[in-house]
């Protein structure tokens, strides 16, 4: 799947589940290049007879309360400290990126934003992380950094860039981890715009990554992943049917190639359940979810 076509769809899915007014709906997709025509029979075929998408007056809804009694914050334990921002990358093409790690790092990680670009929650993610033995660092994607862009201007930003270009900022960002870290195994975790170049990693064959972890990602087209030796946890939410259309081809061809892998797909979840600060956050499948993916770097960043 073209990644401008699934940040497309990613509008209309959040304007379909009220989380965006049609005329921001409008907006992010003219900033995705979507005429207003085009951007107006998308969401007329997104709305339902009971007005999906047209009950909210702002951009997002306020996330869920976690039930009485759950455990704390999705994700791995935090630690208390703080993510350090940090430059990188060759002189043509600067990244800036959350970084944490602690002193005896087991192995590093690359952490791959959503489409609303480098959030306070994924410089928190950073920091549960290295609470967990884990160097690791989520790079800025968006092309001048997303500071100082709103949710739309990010995703209009982050649509505007080619793949080779949002590949070969993955790849300097794993250069940097082991410039930081070196002798340690790399591995990488992505969620959704995310999710979807884990993906693209595992079918460039980046021979660096010896595990990845996509969640609810959309798959490449014709995904051939015979040149990875990654070990891949393909993670998925039952509801999010969108995404989960690529799951089978995926793991198609993660059994054609060889590939050490597992698919979950977690029961009554949605899109995003991972992201405790977001509208669809799920906590029972995000504590899960968080224990199925440390196992999984355990056994193979080790």
């Amino acid at each position: 799947m073209a990644m401008r076509d699934y940040l497309i769809g990613e509008v209309a899915e959040d304007f379909t589940d009220g989380l965006v007014t049609r005329r921001e709906a409008i907006r992010r997709l003219g900033l995705l290049g979507l005429g207003l025509a085009g951007a107006s029979t998308l969401l007329a075929a997104c709305t339902s007879d009971e007005g999906s998408g047209s009950s909210v007056s702002g951009g997002t809804s306020t996330p869920p309360a976690p039930p009485a009694g759950s455990a704390a914050p999705a994700g791995p334990a935090g630690t208390g400290g703080k993510a350090e921002l940090v430059d990188f990358g060759p002189s043509t093409d600067r990244l800036k990126g959350a970084w944490a790690a602690p002193d005896n790092a087991k192995a590093a990680l690359l952490v791959i934003h959503e489409n609303r670009g480098l959030t306070p929650h994924f410089e928190e993610l950073v920091v549960r992380f290295a609470g967990q033995g884990y160097a690791a660092l989520a790079p800025d994607l968006v092309t001048g950094g997303t500071a100082g862009k709103d949710e739309a201007q990010v995703q209009g930003a982050l649509g505007a860039d080619s793949a080779d270009v949002l590949q070969r900022r993955l790849v300097s960002t794993i250069d940097e981890l082991q410039r930081r870290v070196p002798g340690k195994k790399v591995g990488a975790v992505g969620f959704c715009f995310g999710g979807g170049l884990g993906w693209s990693l595992v079918q460039s064959g980046e021979p660096r990554l010896a595990a990845v972890a996509p969640f609810y990602g959309p798959g490449p087209a014709n995904p051939d992943f015979s040149r990875s030796k990654a070990a891949v946890l393909g993670v998925y939410a039952e509801n999010d049917t969108r995404v989960n259309a690529t799951r089978e081809s995926n793991q198609a061809a993660l059994q054609r190639a060889g590939l050490t892998h597992e698919i979950r797909t977690f029961a009554g979840a949605d899109h995003a359940f991972f992201n405790d600060t977001g509208a669809r956050y799920n906590p029972t499948a995000a504590a899960e979810a968080q224990r199925a993916l440390l196992d999984w770097f355990g056994r193979h960043l080790a």
